[in-house]
């Protein structure tokens, strides 16, 4: 054992004595850095390999060992990126990228939206981050599946839920415009079904009484001096007489009963009102008997024969409704029907309660089978986005403002990238509008833990200081660390005669 000891020991030694003949070894003080960079690029990286702890990877030294704080063997410190695999000669442009905006990616050199020019980014770079080397059968082990990023057509039908109200224009609000008593109620019950037309009140005014006796004397004047032979006599009791009935027409007194006052020269004590349009009785604010003022509101008529179904929509799913898409309204409770409408109006606030956007339904309901204040099931089928860039939804890591993804780089190599999404589809694909090419593949699993490893990396790079340039100087002057000694000396050392004096 001690004979292989000691040839070991020569061999090494005279490994050192060989680099004597170096020249630059000779005329120069150099650290270990330098004396490897000449040896060779092996024993350079040995040189720089540095040490870490898994748990805490801020201990980082230059030597294997334990950790200070929990006493765990220290691991080799893996290079973050793939720059020293290959040569600088042979880097290839892999996309170009904006200065400002890195999801701004274009496979060819252009301006960017500020007006800037696009820089190239080099297969060997990782703008979003370090680029992580994973071996195969770990890969396999961690589950990890990649896909394509692929143009296709994205589109999505909405389901929801939508109240269903009453057609606002069709919505009347009946109110007298003179004061008097009502003698008589033909609509007396909240849910009638009224026609246009129909008879509502009988209402007794004195205001009325008098415009009908005074109606009556411009008819009897009129009727008096129409041969008169005084210039602008007959036509002046013609406007009276006029003046007369139009008042009766402003109270709301129908054509029918001024002719028939007209006809009989009988002044009625009541007069009748009637309805304006028809519909549904679904407010009825008076009875027989009561007194009433102008303006005061009689009855609330609303037609039913069209109505409007309110869909309630999340502010998420916004970006996919449009005005003129088709509607499909199920009733849950008439057997499942079905009716087709089309969205005609999306309200422009939203609802403070449920935090949802109204999208209007118009539809007729000429079976009254759709009431006011329905719940029914809507569906909506939005238009495609058409040829858009997509990902599986999954591969893509939210992370407060930024979303990025893992790019498989291929030969187990992963690049973390930023990218800027859109719509989502109910296939689990999401649009990209910034941050991808097509054809690229990105991870689709286990992406937790590749950006676990990235960030790591990122923390360890930051976390290490950058090495000082080693200057070479003659006449065996020290380097700015001033831990380097004279090669000449150290090849003459006592140890070397002690070695040759064991041969002999």
């Amino acid at each position: 054992m001690k004979i292989f000891f000691t040839v070991c020991t020569f061999l090494a030694v005279s490994s050192l004595l060989n680099l004597h003949s170096f020249p630059e070894v000779r005329q120069s003080n150099l650290g270990f850095d330098a004396l490897a960079e000449i040896i060779g690029p092996s024993s350079a990286l040995a040189a720089d390999q540095k040490y870490t702890c898994g748990m805490h990877p801020m201990i980082i030294t230059d030597e294997p060992g334990l950790c200070p704080i929990c006493n765990m063997d220290l691991t080799p410190l893996k290079s973050a990126g793939p720059d020293a695999d290959k040569p600088q000669g042979e880097r290839k442009i892999k996309y170009w990228v904006a200065p400002m905006d890195p999801t701004y990616i274009r496979d060819e050199p252009g301006k960017s939206p500020m007006g800037m020019d696009l820089v190239p980014v080099y297969e060997d770079e990782a703008p979003g981050g370090a680029i992580i080397s994973i071996d195969p059968v770990t890969s396999q082990n961690m589950g990890v599946r990649t896909e394509t990023v692929t143009k296709r057509d994205i589109s999505r039908s909405i389901r929801t839920v939508g109240l269903v109200d009453y057609d606002e224009p069709n919505q009347h609000d009946i109110t007298t415009k003179i004061a008097g008593w009502v003698e008589r109620l033909y609509v007396d019950q909240t849910g009638q079904m009224v026609k246009k037309g129909e008879p509502l009140l009988e209402i007794y005014s004195p205001e009325l009484v008098s415009a009908q006796e005074e109606f009556l004397l411009a008819l009897d004047n009129s009727a008096g001096l129409a041969n008169s032979t005084i210039p602008g006599v007959a036509d002046g009791a013609k406007r009276l007489l006029d003046s007369a009935r139009r008042r009766l027409s402003l109270w709301d007194i129908s054509k029918t009963q001024i002719t028939q006052l007209e006809k009989t020269r009988q002044v009625r004590k009541t007069m009748t009102l009637f309805t304006p349009d028809q519909g549904i009785v679904t407010m009825k604010m008076i009875n027989e008997g009561a007194f009433v003022k102008p303006g005061t509101m009689l009855f609330k008529i609303s037609d039913i024969s069209k109505v409007w179904v309110m869909a309630d929509i999340y502010e998420y799913e916004l970006p996919w409704i449009k005005v003129g898409q088709m509607a499909k309204i199920t009733l849950p409770y008439v057997g499942g029907q079905e009716v087709t409408g089309k969205v005609s109006y999306i309200y422009p606030f939203v609802e403070p309660k449920t935090r949802t956007i109204k999208a209007r339904i118009e539809l007729p309901n000429p079976g009254f089978e759709l009431k006011p204040d329905m719940y029914v099931n809507v569906r909506l089928f939005t238009d495609p986005v058409q040829n858009a860039l997509t990902i599986p939804s999954e591969a893509v890591l939210h992370s407060g403002e930024r979303k990025r993804v893992f790019v498989a780089l291929g030969n187990g190599k992963f690049e973390p990238r930023e990218v800027k999404t859109g719509v989502e589809d109910e296939q689990g694909y999401v649009e990209i509008k910034a941050g991808l090419l097509p054809g690229e593949r990105i991870v689709t699993s286990a992406q937790f833990m590749f950006d676990s490893e990235s960030k790591l990396r990122e923390a360890i790079q930051k976390m290490m200081e950058p090495k000082e340039p080693v200057p070479v100087t003659g006449g065996g002057e020290q380097n700015d660390k001033g831990g380097s000694e004279d090669l000449d000396s150290l090849f003459e050392s006592d140890e070397d005669e002690d070695l040759e004096e064991l041969f002999d």
